[in-house]
């Protein structure tokens, strides 16, 4: 018996792979049936998104009384300087008239004049004309400051005044002084300062007019609706009017009802 060495020997030596019962294609297709599909995962509910802080009912309340308190101090403080800023430029147009005012009382003060003391009396009234002169040239320039439309007006006040006071000084100086009580009473005929009533009343219509501006609307609007009812309404006549029907009665006549009269 002959003994086969070599690589033949170890080659027929090798075990022979046996064959699979099932082809390739059959093996896969199984592993694939076999293979189990993964159930879908149950539907996920979203949670509810958290309410913001600030939407809060107690939160929500104090921030809205918070803010109406802010509000009602806002409001009160703007009025508060509406009637202080009123009141303010009320006192500087009176105060302006006032100036105006004396200085048209300076004919009479210069008529009035002591008699024995004329050089003093010349000094005293000279000083006092100069504080008017002072205080009027500073009205002008505030009421213009304040308001073009009363300034202007003011300004045409003083400029007539100017005229018709300063002739009237001019002619009190002249004229000798007062020395008897009963030439104390100037008569028109005198000094007659009658031409400036309208722009008295010019003047005081213009800076009431520019006061209402500044009054709040419900004030403006009472005010108008004031005017309105006094301009519309006619006056009654003495048929209509109790009170002056009994005025237009005729009076008996006392003398007649008196029985010592002649």
């Amino acid at each position: 018996m002959s003994t086969t060495h070599g690589p033949a020997a170890s080659a027929s030596a090798a075990p022979t792979p046996v064959p699979s019962a099932t082809p390739p294609q059959a093996k896969s297709s199984a592993t694939t049936t076999s293979t189990a599909v993964p159930a879908a995962p149950p539907p996920t509910t979203s949670a509810p998104a958290p309410t913001p802080w600030w939407t809060s009912g107690p939160l929500l309340a104090a921030v809205v009384s918070a803010a109406v308190a802010i509000w009602l101090a806002a409001r009160t403080a703007r009025r508060s300087e509406r009637e202080k800023e009123r009141a303010r430029q009320r006192d500087l147009f009176t105060a302006a008239y006032q100036a105006y005012a004396d200085y048209r009382e300076l004919p009479y003060a210069i008529r009035r004049r002591r008699h024995d003391e004329a050089a003093a009396e010349r000094v005293r009234l000279s000083e006092v004309l100069r504080e008017i002169q002072s205080r009027l040239a500073y009205y002008q320039t505030w009421t213009a400051a304040e308001s073009e439309t009363v300034g202007a007006v003011y300004r045409t006040l003083v400029e007539q005044a100017r005229k018709v006071v300063g002739g009237g000084m001019h002619e009190a100086w002249k004229a000798p002084p007062i020395t008897d009580d009963s030439a104390m009473n100037i008569p028109t005929t005198v000094i007659d300062l009658s031409s400036l009533e309208e722009r008295e009343k010019a003047y005081v219509t213009a800076f009431h007019q520019h006061l209402q501006a500044l009054a709040p609307w419900w004030r403006r609007r009472a005010s108008w609706w004031g005017s309105k009812s006094n301009m519309i309404s006619p006056p009654q006549s003495s048929e209509t009017n109790p009170a002056r029907k009994a005025q237009a009665k005729p009076q008996p006549d006392e003398t007649s009802s008196d029985p010592g009269a002649t």
